[in-house]
Formats: structure tokens, sequence, C-alpha cells
């Protein structure tokens, strides 16, 4: 989680120094949701998410370096600085990338686990969504297909009551409790506290071990809280500004410190160490990334489909 919390906060110094260019979408608040499920899921399970996709490529095992790369639009990155920020992709890592469109990652989420279900493989598929893709109807249409084919996917919605600006309790009818939803296509759900990583990796633990044997799919909605705006362009001035402290929002990273301090799983000495360890790696996956080289000009030429 600090090595996604310290990625992140360098991003927006280098967006501000005008290194990275374009959307930034940070997601910081929000690493104990990804932590906990990466630390559930075997190697060869699929992940896909959305534009918010930093932290979801960092905790399945991408290269920072390769990382920063992309985002600072250089030819060392995923893919050839061609992608940015919202488009990270890691294949060998079977990370199948952060997608700019709202619910555009569910019916892909949908094909990759009918694929494994078609090859006979024992594998599931990790589909990350917002609860601003509640309202699609990719949503609809995934959640009916995935329970009709009895697909291996797990939707695991990030519910930080916010799609973009708009309060979820002001975009849909049916309410912030968006797992109930799931129930109208036969699919398990479950509401839990997505600032927790210890729960999420339980919850998430649990749910896998019975997905690996019957092969349906499930819901999980992570209740969680992003501390920056939608976007680095977002300024935030449709909340209030103690609404976490009202909300009674525990920073992740910080609650994992104190449970680990106060249960003497680690002490102060062994914290320092990790955070000068994940500092150095920061540090040396910008410097690689400003010493990368631009794209060549006829890159632009490649690998583009029409």
């Amino acid at each position: 989680m600090l090595l996604i919390r310290r990625f992140e906060e360098a991003c927006g110094r280098l967006y501000m120094q005008g290194k990275i260019r374009g959307f930034l979408h940070l997601y910081i608040g929000e690493e104990a949701i990804a932590v906990g499920t990466m630390a559930a899921l075997r190697p060869d399970d699929y992940v896909i998410g959305h534009y918010r996709d930093h932290g979801h490529a960092i905790a399945k095992g991408m290269d920072t370096k390769i990382a920063m790369a992309e985002l600072c639009g250089k030819a060392t990155g995923s893919s050839g600085g061609k992608g940015g920020s919202m488009h990270l992709f890691d294949s060998e890592k079977h990370f199948m990338g952060g997608h700019a469109i709202v619910a555009g990652q569910m019916p892909i989420a949908a094909g990759l686990a009918l694929a494994s279900k078609y090859r006979k493989e024992d594998r599931i598929t990790v589909c990350f969504f917002g609860d601003g893709a509640v309202n699609q109807g990719e949503f609809h249409e995934t959640l009916n297909l995935a329970s009709v084919w009895k697909l291996p996917v797990l939707f695991l919605l990030e519910n930080n009551l916010y799609g973009m600006g708009t309060h979820v309790d002001r975009s849909r009818a049916g309410g912030r409790h968006i797992y109930e939803a799931a129930a109208a296509y036969d699919i398990p759900g479950v509401q839990i506290n997505g600032m927790d990583v210890l729960g999420m990796n339980e919850c998430v633990s649990e749910t896998v071990k019975s997905m690996r044997k019957d092969g349906g799919p499930r819901f999980i909605e992570a209740m969680c809280y992003r501390y920056r705006g939608h976007s680095m362009a977002d300024p935030t001035m449709y909340r209030e500004r103690d609404e976490a402290e009202e909300l009674g929002i525990k920073d992740p990273i910080e609650s994992l410190k104190n449970f680990m301090l106060q249960f003497e799983v680690v002490d102060d000495g062994e914290l320092a160490e990790i955070n000068a360890k994940v500092e150095a790696e920061i540090s040396d996956a910008v410097q690689f990334a400003e010493d990368s080289p631009a794209p060549e000009l006829d890159a632009m030429y490649r690998n583009v489909y029409a």
C-alpha cells in the first residue's frame, strides 16, 4: 500500500511539473482494495480495471519503472508511451489493462472468463469498476450474461461515493448499497469496508475459494474514499472539507501501521526500513522515466488498428 501511495504522490508532482500530460486519476485512499484483493489471487488470475488503474497494476506486480515511463509518455513504457495513465497493461502479469471508457472493461472481463471456462482453466477474472459505472448498460448486460453462463468473474465495485463530482445518492435510483443489485441477476453479493486491507483480503480469499468450486460469478462492493479529486483537474468543490472525518474514514495505511505496532508484528525500525526501500524504488522509477527517450515519430503508426 505504501508503494502505491508514494507512486501516486510522485505522479502528482510530475503532473504539476508538466511531465505527465492528459488526465491523471490518483488512487490515494483506495490502496487497501487493490492490495487486499491481489494477495488473495493466484498469479495466473486475470485482473482488469478502469481508468484509476495505477494501484491495480502495481499490486498485480507491474514494474514501477515501466508504469512511470508509460505515464510520462516515454518509449520504455508498457505501451511505448502511447497509452498513458488510463491504459497501463501487463500481459505477463495477466493485468489486462486499465480502460478509460466507463464500464467498457466489463464485457471484456466476461470475455476473459468465458475463454477460461472454454479452455477448462482453473482461473478467475477480477473486474474492478467504480460506482459511476453501475448505471451504464454494459454493467447490466455483463452481469446478466455472467450469471446465465456461470462465468468465473468477481465483480469488484470500488464505491468511493462519487462518479466524477456527483454523489451516488444523486445519480442512482437504487441508493448507495449497490451490491443489492446483484441479486436481480442471481449473483451472490456482499458489501464490505474497502479501507481495511485485512478485511478485504479475508473476504476476497473466501469468495475466490468458493468461485473455484462452482465457477459462478460473485459481487463485492468495497466501500472506500478517495482523498483526491476525480482527476488532477478536479478541485473537489462539491465535497465538504471535513467530509472524510465526518464519515469516520480512516486512512488504510495508518490503520495497518497502528495494528502492526500494537500487536508487535513490526517495530519502528522495521517500518523505517520499509519506508526507505519504498522511497528508493519510487526515486528509481522517476529517474528511469525522466531518462527514457520519447517515442520515435513513426511509432504513432505502429499497433494502430482500424
